[in-house]
């Protein structure tokens, strides 16, 4: 099955064959995930599960010390590791975070020009890594560096009109990204196939009426999902369906580490996870702002 995450779903994420994270392309009985050409294991045709060509058999003294010597880790053949995925996501959410202190800093906070120019390149930028086959450090740090400056931005205006509503967004996106891990980690919350379409269909029905809202908007008229208590609820679904893109992440990286995924592979999960932060971050930051709206 494909990934509804397009930053998962590329040919070439997480294996060489498409389907749920890149794993298989075949459906298995009674898993969402699907078989390959090398059955479970997707990278059976990559280099690190082929035999050496053209070289001499190894002697018995050196079978003796291969056999006796420590086993090979994830980092020593390139293979992906949870540690990969944490390092590559600390520089890709540092960057994100310094270009937004420059805006912060840089810019004056009724200027949205540069906020608004730096937030259409990041999409673009975006829509790229997404769906490259390769993966780019250069491209996502990029994105990262374009998204922070213009959520710096726009931080900085909403921190203007209502004091501390940054730090809150922050603690409050911190705290929905520990939940979902505990829930993800304790066996709470499971990735089916079912759980994905049923997610994934609100998901684009919420962008689609984001969309008509703010189209509507442009035109001078209010629906109102962005106020009131309609604002509320519908800042509360947008905050749910970034809790349930952090559990596509989870389950990805866990199969891609599973399945010996390169350690290239990492920098598109650390993407894909600050993707999802930005997402809730976002969403928080307005939701806030509508509950002190009286204030």
């Amino acid at each position: 099955m494909r990934s509804s995450n397009p930053v998962f779903s590329r040919e070439g994420s997480f294996t060489r064959d498409s389907g749920y994270a890149g794993f298989g392309t075949t459906a298995q009985a009674g898993s969402p995930y699907g078989q390959n050409a090398h059955g479970q294991n997707p990278y059976a045709g990559t280099p690190y599960a082929q035999q050496p060509q053209g070289q001499a058999p190894m002697t018995d003294e050196q079978l003796y010390e291969l056999y006796n010597g420590p086993s090979a880790g994830p980092a020593a053949t390139g293979r992906m590791t949870l540690d990969d995925v944490v390092a590559r996501t600390a520089m890709t959410l540092m960057t994100l975070v310094v270009a937004g202190a420059v805006a912060w800093f840089a810019l004056p906070f009724e200027n949205f020009g540069f906020a608004i120019a730096a937030s259409l390149v990041a999409m673009v930028v975006g829509l790229v890594v997404s769906f490259k086959r390769s993966v780019s450090p250069p491209l996502i740090l990029t994105y990262a560096a374009l998204q922070g400056f213009a959520m710096g931005a726009v931080s900085h205006a909403f921190n203007t009109w209502l004091n501390g509503i940054v730090i809150q967004a922050v603690l409050g996106t911190a705290a929905v990204f520990a939940a979902m891990l505990f829930a993800y980690k304790s066996g709470k919350i499971r990735v089916t196939a079912r759980y994905q379409r049923i997610g994934i269909a609100i998901a684009l029905g919420f962008v689609l009426l984001m969309l008509v809202n703010m189209v509507a908007m442009a035109f001078g008229a209010d629906m109102g999902l962005r106020s009131g208590p309609l604002g509320i609820v519908v800042g509360l679904i947008g905050i749910g369906l970034g809790a349930f893109f952090l559990s596509l992440d989870f389950a990805s990286i866990e199969e891609a580490i599973a399945q010996g995924a390169p350690q290239r592979e990492s920098w598109r999960a650390a993407f894909g996870l600050t993707l999802s932060l930005v997402w809730i971050y976002m969403e928080m930051l307005r939701l806030i702002a509508i509950l002190r709206g009286d204030d």
